[in-house]
C-alpha cells in the first residue's frame, strides 16, 4: 500500500503531460460548438524576428555590463519591456475568442468547399490580423481577418475536395503575430461536423431515352406542364416554382399547383442500365443524370441496388437523390439514421 500512492500519482503525471503534448500539436480533438479558446487552448512562441530580436537584448546587455553605460542599460530595458508587452497583447488577441460553423453547403467532388466560420468577440477589445487556416490540408488557404469588438464576424476558407461522401471537417488553426511579429500565439479548434461531397458529374449529358414516359392529358392526373388543372396538397419534393403562395399568404395551407397536358414526362434513372461502367463510373454518370433532369424539369426517380427514390421534382428532391449517390453503398443506412435522428 506504502507504494501505490506514488505509482498512481506518476501514472497520472504521465498521462497528463501526453494530453498536454497532444492538445499543443493537435488540439482537443472534434468538439461541439461553440469552442471557446480559454487559457490553457492559447499557445505563444517567438518567432524568428522574436528570436533575434532577443538575442539581439541579450548582446546589448552584456556590452551594458562590460562598459557600464547608462545608456545602454537604459534601451536594453526599454526594449526589453516592449517584448514582454507584445507577448501580453500578441496572447491576448486571441483569448477568449469563440469558433463555431455553420451549415456547409454540399460540392461536386473536384471543386472547393467553403466553411463558414463565425468567430464571435463579445465583451472584449477587437482582434486584428487573426490567420484561420487547416493544417493539414495540403493547399493552405489562410484567410486573414479581424474580428470588431461586441461583434461576431463570418469567414469562409476554402477546402479542396478529392473523394465523394460524407466527411469530418478538419482542424482549424487560428493564428496571429500581431503587433510587433516577434511572437505567434496560435490555437486549434475541431468543430464535430461533416460536409457532404457529391459524386463528379459525367461528361457524358445523353439522359437514358428507354426509361422516359409521356403521359397525355386525359391520363396525366395533373402530372403535365401545359395547363392549369388544379390544386392539392404540398409533398416534398415539389417545384417552389408550382408552389400557391398566394395561399399560404391567405393561410389556406401550403398546396402546389396542378398542370395538365401532353408534356408529362417521368424518368427513372437506374443503377442497372450502365452495366458497362464500374461503380464510381456509374455513380457519376447518375449524378449528371440527375443534373440533367433536373433541368429539364422532369419528374424522376433513382434506383441503387440498396435503395430506390420515387418520382418527384425539385431542390430538396435532388439533393435527396445526389446524397445517396455520395454516400453509396452505404446510402440506405445513413438515410434511415438521419430519419430517425431527425
Amino acid at each position: 500500500m506504502a507504494h501505490t500512492q506514488p505509482l498512481n500519482i506518476s501514472h497520472k503525471r504521465r498521462r497528463w503531460r501526453r494530453m498536454s503534448l497532444q492538445r499543443f500539436l493537435r488540439g482537443e480533438g472534434p468538439e461541439a460548438g461553440p469552442i471557446h479558446l480559454v487559457q490553457r487552448r492559447v499557445y505563444i512562441l517567438p518567432t524568428r524576428r522574436g528570436v533575434f530580436f532577443a538575442v539581439l537584448a541579450f548582446v546589448m546587455l552584456i556590452g551594458s555590463m562590460n562598459y557600464n553605460n547608462s545608456l545602454g542599460f537604459s534601451l536594453t530595458f526599454l526594449l526589453g519591456s516592449l517584448g514582454i508587452v507584445g507577448i501580453l497583447h500578441t496572447y491576448r488577441n486571441l483569448l477568449h475568442l469563440s469558433v463555431n460553423v455553420g451549415p456547409i453547403t454540399p460540392v461536386f467532388c473536384g471543386e472547393d468547399l467553403r466553411v463558414p466560420v463565425i468567430l464571435e468577440n463579445y465583451q472584449y477589445p477587437p482582434r486584428y490580423s487573426v490567420r484561420l487556416f487547416f493544417p493539414q490540408h495540403s493547399q493552405q488557404k489562410v484567410v486573414v481577418t479581424d474580428v470588431p469588438a461586441n461583434h461576431w464576424i463570418c469567414i469562409e476558407p476554402m477546402l479542396s475536395t478529392q473523394t465523394r461522401g460524407r466527411h469530418p471537417l478538419e482542424r482549424m488553426t487560428l493564428q496571429t503575430i500581431f503587433p510587433l511579429g516577434m511572437f505567434r500565439a496560435w490555437a486549434h479548434a475541431q468543430v464535430d461536423t461533416h460536409y457532404l461531397v457529391y459524386p463528379k458529374p459525367d461528361n457524358q449529358n445523353e439522359l437514358p431515352r428507354e426509361s422516359l414516359y409521356h403521359f397525355n392529358l386525359a391520363g396525366d392526373r395533373g402530372k403535365g406542364s401545359d395547363d392549369f388543372a388544379g390544386l392539392r396538397n404540398y409533398h416534398v419534393g415539389d417545384s417552389l416554382h408550382h408552389v400557391h403562395w398566394k395561399a399560404l399568404a391567405r393561410e389556406q395551407g401550403l398546396l402546389t399547383k396542378q398542370f395538365g397536358g401532353d408534356r408529362a414526362e417521368e424518368l427513372w434513372l437506374d443503377w442497372e442500365s450502365l452495366p458497362e461502367l464500374d461503380v464510381e463510373a456509374r455513380l457519376s454518370r447518375l449524378t449528371r443524370w440527375v443534373l440533367d433532369a433536373e433541368s429539364m424539369k422532369y419528374s424522376y426517380g433513382l434506383r441503387l441496388p440498396n435503395q430506390q427514390i420515387p418520382l418527384g421534382q425539385g431542390p430538396e428532391h435532388k439533393h435527396r437523390c445526389l446524397e445517396a449517390l455520395a454516400l453509396y453503398p452505404n446510402n440506405f443506412a445513413a438515410s434511415q439514421s438521419n430519419t430517425l435522428s431527425g
